[in-house]
């Protein structure tokens, strides 16, 4: 089972916040992240994990429901890598 927004709004709604505080504060927290990988900059949280931005070069691709060869275009891509701290407490 996936972890919703909603299902984050409810957590943080659980620590106090009033519900609207809740909302306001994970959505003004996902805007501060979405800008901040639309500029291009990597975003660090310490002991979770990093998300980073990366150039994927043009490269042939095929398409699965028909076979035929296209080329996919240059694009930007979002990975990211957990922290070992993470690593650690999923694999306990």
């Amino acid at each position: 089972m996936a972890l919703t927004k909603s299902d984050i709004v409810a957590k943080v709604h659980e620590l106090g916040f009033t519900k609207k505080k809740a909302v306001d504060t994970v959505e003004s927290l996902l805007e501060i992240i979405k800008s901040t990988l639309t500029q291009g900059d990597d975003v660090l949280v310490s002991g979770f994990g990093k998300f980073c931005v990366k150039n994927k070069k043009q490269r042939r691709g095929r398409n699965p429901a028909t076979g035929s060869d296209l080329i996919l275009r240059e694009r930007k891509v979002v990975t990211f890598k957990c922290s070992g701290k993470l690593r650690d407490r999923i694999n306990r």
